[in-house]
């Protein structure tokens, strides 16, 4: 069997490689090469402060000197607990230069949360921001270890004036003077360190590299570990795939969080490699990522499609020209075909001319593994498979495989797969399967279709689904049609507990700007939905919302008003 027969995707590559070389190198070693090849390009923007690769490379080393001083060695771990800051990827690429695994966590983690990733991950130190010191240091009772507090601060890495301005402004006077003692400053850490000599990097690229978290397939969180490879190879697989050759000296928009496996995997290590500019946003508004958008005019923008719906509610955006976006990347969440056509339209409307390019993965293979190519967008469709990269569908719960246009589980296999969850054996066995091929193949828990051209097609997690009645409802297909009304921003369908059906199906919606909620509208969206949508699956209730609550990577956390309905449901 020919590999167009197993890869008929191929055929769409356009100028695409279809196998690229993956070199045996650690992250550090991939980027001080950039560094060698792009010294004067500028490796990352912060607030307007730019940092050239030459200078990069060398505060890698120099953190990592502090940190080796401090005490920290091969296989140790620590939790990076950061938003999108210098010292965060500092910090990063300089535990890679030790062998020290980064654990990436969000900083906006409960105190109990954080708590449990540390003893987890069995973590020496967390470097946080000077504003979570109170939440970090009020667990220190909960530690099954001591562990050392490292504190950065973003007035440090400030340009002038804003250095100087910044302590007269809100979120500074909201931050608590920190106490004298209990932590160690990351620049006090750094100068202790100026005389320490590194030991030679010994990295291997199949060492772990870092520590990510996601629901695994059972939905319970779970530490991913990955490697350099996976890292690395993600880089190399996403600039070939993005069809430019090259993306040194673009910018990209670096707002998708660094504890993420897409903000961590795209907006930041795949732009390191490959010369470009990362444009650090350390806290997501609107207002912030339409004034950046503007000021920056960044080539390559990466995120969730709420970011992209935050797009069509910028003010500051309506007389904007767009031109200068060259790639805009949809992942880590599913972009319903009516977004894409309404953020489409508006791209087009504000001189642009492309296109958002639907890609899917998950964070056990750091983020993407497949992506919709250059000019063969399919409606529904997540794009086709990386180079190196396979896909199959296999009928849920087996390794057989289905046929072209047969749902089952998505599974996938290559170089960005990772090691396995951290101290979890059955799930990872349950997860990484040998199939009758040889290959180890990630089972996603995802449920799709792939056509006879190899483009793939997510219906949506095998575990969200709603049962009524006794039929199976899919929330993602219903807020596809309902995101379809044109008065229709954003909606979020989820299944309530209900005495007569098991389930009933309840749809919020958030109207477009300017659209008012009233019951009129309310009684045209049902009416619409009638028309579209099998009776047992209709919505029996439909709320307005201005907005629906996310998770802390930006998706729309279901979950939440999934819980919140029940509990009112239950109290009637």
């Amino acid at each position: 069997m020919g590999l167009s027969a197993t890869a008929p995707w191929l055929r769409y590559y356009g100028t695409t490689p279809a196998s690229l070389d993956y070199p045996h190198t650690t992250m550090y070693q991939q980027v001080t090469e950039t560094a060698k090849r792009y010294p004067d390009n500028i490796a990352y923007n912060f607030m307007g402060k730019e940092t050239s690769y030459r200078d990069f490379s060398a505060r890698i080393d120099t953190a990592a000197r502090g940190l080796y001083a401090m005490g920290l060695r091969k296989g140790d771990k620590i939790t990076v607990c950061m938003a999108n800051t210098p010292q965060a990827l500092d910090c990063f690429y300089a535990c890679n230069r030790l062998g020290v695994v980064p654990n990436m966590i969000h900083p906006l983690s409960a105190a109990k949360e954080i708590a449990h990733y540390l003893n987890f991950s069995g973590s020496k130190a967390i470097l946080t921001l000077d504003q979570f010191y109170e939440k970090v240091a009020s667990i220190r009772d909960d530690l099954h270890q001591e562990v050392t507090i490292l504190i950065a601060k973003v007035a440090d890495e400030l340009p002038f004036p804003l250095s100087v301005l910044y302590p007269m402004t809100k979120s500074a006077r909201a931050i608590k003077k920190l106490p004298k003692t209990g932590y160690t400053l990351w620049y006090d850490m750094i100068r202790a360190g100026k005389d320490a000599k590194l030991p030679p990097h010994d990295g291997q690229y199949d060492d772990c590299g870092a520590i990510l978290y996601s629901g695994g397939t059972t939905g319970t969180t779970k530490g991913i570990m990955l490697s350099n490879l996976n890292f690395n190879a993600l880089g190399l697989q996403t600039i070939a795939a993005s069809g430019f050759g090259s993306v040194a000296g673009m910018k990209m928009l670096s707002i998708m969080p660094v504890f993420h496996g897409f903000g961590l995997g795209v907006g930041i290590h795949t732009a390191l490699i490959g010369g470009a500019t990362c444009i650090l946003v350390p806290q997501f508004s609107v207002k912030v990522y339409a004034d950046t958008l503007l000021k920056q005019k960044p080539e390559l923008i990466p995120g969730v499609p709420t970011l992209f719906e935050a797009l069509l509610r910028a003010e500051a955006l309506e007389k904007a020209d767009l031109s200068f976006l060259k790639g805009i990347f949809s992942g880590g969440d599913s972009l319903s075909p009516e977004l894409k056509k309404k953020v489409d339209a508006f791209l087009k409307e504000h001189g642009c001319t492309e296109q958002i390019r639907e890609g899917y993965g998950t964070t056990e293979c750091v983020t993407a593994s497949c992506l919709t190519p250059k000019d063969y967008a399919r409606s529904g469709s997540i794009g086709v498979p990386f180079p190196d990269t396979f896909y199959k569908i296999v009928k849920p719960g087996t390794t057989q495989e289905q046929p072209a246009n047969h749902e089952g589980e998505i599974c996938l296999s290559g170089p960005t797969v990772m090691l396995g969850y951290m101290d979890a054996p059955e799930e990872t066995k349950s997860t990484l399967r040998s199939h009758g091929d040889g290959r180890i193949w990630l089972h996603t828990g995802d449920l799709g279709h792939m056509d006879e051209d190899g483009f793939i097609y997510f219906r949506q997690r095998l575990k969200r689904m709603i049962i009524t009645s006794g039929y199976n409802v899919y929330p993602s297909q219903l807020e596809n049609i309902i995101d379809g009304h044109e008065k229709v921003l954003l909606s979020c369908v989820i299944g309530v507990k209900d005495p007569y059906r098991v389930q009933k199906v309840k749809a919020y919606v958030v109207p477009m700007p300017g659209i008012e909620p009233t019951e009129e509208l309310k009684q045209e969206i049902l009416s619409y939905c009638s028309e579209h949508i099998a009776k047992y699956a209709m919505p029996r209730e439909l709320e307005f919302r201005t907005e629906l609550p996310k998770t802390l990577v930006g998706k729309v956390a279901y979950r939440v008003l999934e819980e919140e309905a029940n509990a009112r449901e239950a109290s009637h």
